[in-house]
Order: C-alpha cells, then structure tokens, then sequence
C-alpha cells in the first residue's frame, strides 16, 4: 500500500499543473501561479516520500516528468506568451488569449520555455549522473522564475519594474536565458535529503534559510533573487568541493 503514496503526490502534481494551465489560459495568473506552486510542493514531497518509504520506481520516475512537463513546463511557457502578448499591447489584458484582438507571433515565442523544458526532462531521464546533483536548472525552478513575473507585476507596485517586466526585448531575452539555463551545463546541488543531518545538508539548509529571510522581506520580488542566490551558491559549493 505504502507504494501508492508517492505516485499519488505525483498525481496531485499533475492535477495542481492542469487547473494551473487553465487559469494560465484565461490569463488569471495569480491563480495560475498558486497552483504551480501548489504543484511544485507535491513535486518535493512524492520523492521525498519514496526515499522514506524505499519505494522508489521507474515508473515513478516516469511519471514525476510527466508531471512536471505540466506543471513546470507547459504553464510557464503560456505564462509568457500571456505576458508578451501584454508587452504588446501595452499593459495587462485579462482576455481570453487577447480573444478580442488578433494575436501576432511574437507571443508563441514564450513556447520555446516549454520545449527547452521537454528537452530538459527527457535529458534527465536517461542521464544517470543527476542524481545528487543537476545539470542546467530544474524545471520547478524556472518555472517559479518565469511566475514570479505576474506576481510581481500585481503585488509590487513599481513603475520601473513594471516597464521592465512589460518591455518585450526583456521578455525576449529571458525566454532565451531561460531555455539556455534549462539546458545548460552548470552543475546545480539537489534539494534532495537523505537525511536531516546539517553536516550532510549545510548547503542545503543555508540556502533554505537564506531564501526563507528574502521572502520574508522581499516577497515575490525575491523569487528571481532566490533562483539567481541557488545558481551562485552551486556553482561556488561545486567549485569548493573540486578544490578540496
């Protein structure tokens, strides 16, 4: 019975990331964003509790992509076609895809999110070496990036950053740093714990607690500065460990 528990956090994964594609859809991207995140928290906990349980499977495995293929990778990606099309028209449209005027291409560029994310997941599956460790950043944590942006835009109230998230070549730029990033080759730690030893997980917890500290006093506006915070400290702790 106790196999069942993680596939089944995993399934709440997948159903958080299709109620989360249609509120992405209908352009409510508070509640788009909240469901991903909702996603994401079973995303953590069904691996978590397969290490506990030893009940790890392939198909577990499987189905863990397949969840964040949604979740982590279809949203964002109509996440920022939603927020290029705004770019375009000059501010937030709460339309139906922009159903009352006619749509150009360059909103179907936030899509390239969602393939450099299905390349990212089917990487991961067959690479054997990302076990304690990442290649390129996970998708749960891009897509926190890339929602984090509508986020901000309601709840931070600040015409420059405003302009910034609304100007098109800023879009632009971070659907291709996204997809890189996703891709790339930077060794990232995995917030993955065997145990609760602070000797074994240092990194881990400081990150925590320091990404903990920014929300508090930042709140949205310190997801981005979380997400930029984990691929420093990675890429420092890594450059540690090959030096000692």
């Amino acid at each position: 019975m106790k196999s069942y528990i993680p596939n089944f956090l995993t399934l709440l994964n997948v159903f958080s990331g299709c109620v989360a594609t249609v509120f992405a859809v209908l352009n409510h991207l508070e509640w788009a964003a909240l469901f991903v995140f909702i996603g994401i928290f079973f995303d953590f906990f069904d691996g978590l509790a397969a290490r506990l349980l030893n009940v790890q499977s392939e198909i577990g495995v499987q189905l863990d992509s397949l969840a964040d293929m949604i979740t982590s990778g279809l949203v964002p990606g109509i996440v920022m076609f939603q927020l290029l099309n705004m770019a375009e028209r000059g501010g937030w449209n709460l339309g139906f895809f922009g159903h009352d005027d006619e749509i150009t291409l360059l909103p179907f560029l936030g899509f390239v999110i969602t393939l450099a994310s299905a390349y990212r997941l089917a990487n991961f599956n067959v690479d054997e070496n990302q076990v304690s460790s990442f290649k390129g950043l996970p998708t749960p944590a891009n897509a926190l990036l890339i929602l984090s942006l509508p986020l901000i835009l309601l709840y931070h109230t600040n015409e420059v950053l405003s302009g910034i998230i609304l100007n098109q070549w800023f879009l632009i730029g971070l659907t291709l740093l996204s997809a890189y990033l996703l891709n790339s080759r930077i060794e990232l730690f995995a917030l993955k714990f065997d145990n609760w030893s602070f000797k074994d997980n240092a990194v881990r917890y400081l990150f925590l607690i320091g990404s903990l500290i920014m929300l508090l006093t930042l709140k949205f506006l310190a997801i981005p500065l979380i997400i930029v915070f984990y691929l420093i400290a990675s890429v420092l702790n890594f450059q540690k460990n090959a030096q000692s």
